[in-house]
């Protein structure tokens, strides 16, 4: 069994998110977190985490979004501070390969939303793309909480940051790609610190890429992570799961 601990699962990406589910569960993968990257998705992630028994999900603003009202993303949180499908703070972070004219505001947002995460003591789910030593900085500034480092890319040296700091890294498709030089990563961090992760509709693993990714591919990237690992798929399904019931205290689909 296996979970997806990242994806957009919504009516922007998906004209029948119905099938998406059942697929997912038809390939083991019985458990799907969603990210919501505005305020308009917060909405969106919640009305569907609640039609189905098997979806989580995750309520922040995307350093794309960052012209968003942040204050209601406050609100949305206090309302549902108490809902159980709600499991974290994302998906937040920095992106300065799109966006290096609004550092400074991302940085604030940033803040703002980790904040948040420290209030309600919720993991936050973190995006960083060309911005490493400033996302690095800003969470140092929060000892208190941990997350997930979505869709990581860097090197191992920065993997080790934040694994000290507490962070767990996310693996996806991209692990899967000939050329991609995550695999060096990868290889030597401890099992008991990764989640799988697909990050749908985007970034679908060899064979699939080109299509529209969903979570029903997370074995094949399970299969690929055991394989560099020397292990057996089994192992990597029973320890991610623990990882995910240990990060975001939502049980463990294996027991």
């Amino acid at each position: 069994m296996f979970t997806d601990s990242h994806a957009h699962i919504t009516k922007e990406f998906y004209e029948d998110i119905d099938v998406v589910i059942k697929n997912a569960k038809l390939n083991n993968v019985n458990r799907i977190i969603i990210d919501a990257d505005s305020i308009e998705s917060c909405y969106e992630v919640l009305d569907i985490s609640s039609k189905y028994d098997n979806v989580y999900c995750c309520l922040g603003i995307h350093p794309e979004n960052i012209n968003e009202n942040v204050y209601e993303l406050d609100k949305i949180v206090e309302d549902n501070k108490d809902n159980p499908k709600f499991i974290a703070i994302g998906e937040i972070g920095l992106d300065y390969y799109w966006t290096k004219d609004t550092k400074d505001k991302q940085k604030e947002i940033l803040r703002h939303q980790m904040e948040i995460a420290k209030k309600y003591n919720k993991p936050v789910i973190i995006h960083s793309r060309e911005a490493t030593k400033d996302t690095i900085d800003i969470l140092k500034e929060y000892p208190e909480v941990i997350g997930d480092i979505h869709c990581f890319s860097g090197s191992y040296e920065t993997a080790e940051i934040y694994l000290k700091m507490g962070y767990y890294i996310g693996v996806g498709g991209v692990l899967t790609f000939k050329n991609a030089n995550i695999k060096d990563v990868i290889v030597k961090l401890p099992l008991n610190r990764l989640l799988l992760e697909t990050d749908s509709p985007f970034l679908a693993p060899t064979p699939k890429r080109g299509e529209t990714n969903e979570p029903a591919n997370i074995p094949i990237i399970a299969d690929f992570l055991a394989n560099l690992k020397g292990i057996s798929i089994d192992e990597v399904s029973k320890q991610t799961e623990k990882n995910i019931n240990k990060l975001f205290n939502i049980g463990d689909i294996n027991e």
